[in-house]
């Protein structure tokens, strides 16, 4: 079997002292989704951010083969990695196409930078639509559309979200998630952190359920789906319920 693109050992995160992530393994496989599920305050986006380099860190992380241990944000981009972040850190009062452009800075003064921008647009066509809006006018869907794009601007071999569908309606949500599984299918491996769980494991390869910053269960969607305590506590029914 191959090494997975990305892969934690031991991973702890530490804020003022207290353990936000504690002994965390998990490997997301190259052209694969890996959701990670969990109620608020288990550790999830802290987790992402450690494997993105924005807060510090002990344990191992490597991509690609690749110790990360030394490695910065910028220099973590520049290898391939990305993160779209919860609040989606858009700039506001500049529009859609430059906020999309500003995701092509890690390539060689943006070579390719036409060719990827209709990439973007043919994926999510509201954008092109709104090529000239200033970012800080969209709705919720297509803000969250825009960071997503941003971030593929720069071809990322793995695509970390957090949180993609928070705040959004449900027919955005299948819009955005199916749209993750496009980018699968393209090739692009998907670490997602995800609390609408049903949503998450439909287009999951795999998942892990962190609880109070540990992993307390792993495995396909199929296996965590078949949890009774999966079923009664993320996907909003009881056990002996049909799914």
């Amino acid at each position: 079997m191959s090494a997975p693109l990305l892969a934690a050992a031991a991973l702890h995160v530490a804020y003022d002292g207290i353990l936000a992530v504690q002994e965390v393994h998990l490997a997301v496989p190259a052209g694969r989704i890996v959701t990670i599920l969990g109620p608020n305050g288990a550790g999830k986006s802290s987790l992402l951010n450690a494997l993105m380099g924005v807060v510090p860190c002990a344990g191992c992380v490597t991509f690609a083969g690749h110790d990360l241990a030394a490695e910065g944000v910028e220099a973590r981009v520049a290898m391939g990695l990305s993160l779209v972040p919860e609040k989606r850190e858009l700039f506001s009062s500049m529009s859609v196409e430059d906020n999309l452009r500003l995701g092509r800075f890690r390539l060689r003064r943006g070579a390719g930078g036409e060719a990827a921008l209709k990439k973007i647009f043919a994926m999510f066509p509201r954008l092109e639509e709104r090529r000239h809006q200033q970012a800080g006018t969209l709705s919720g869907g297509e803000r969250q559309m825009l960071a997503m794009g941003r971030a593929l601007m720069g071809e990322p071999r793995l695509l970390m979200l957090d949180e993609p569908s928070l705040g959004l309606a449900p027919l955005v949500v299948r819009d955005i998630l199916e749209a993750v599984a496009r980018l699968r299918d393209a090739g692009v491996s998907i670490l997602l952190v995800e609390q609408n769980a049903r949503a998450a494991l439909r287009i999951a390869d795999y998942g892990y359920v962190l609880e109070g910053g540990r992993v307390v269960m792993e495995g396909p969607p199929a296996t965590l789906q078949a949890d009774g305590r999966i079923i009664e506590s993320y996907l909003g029914f009881r056990a002996a319920e049909p799914a």
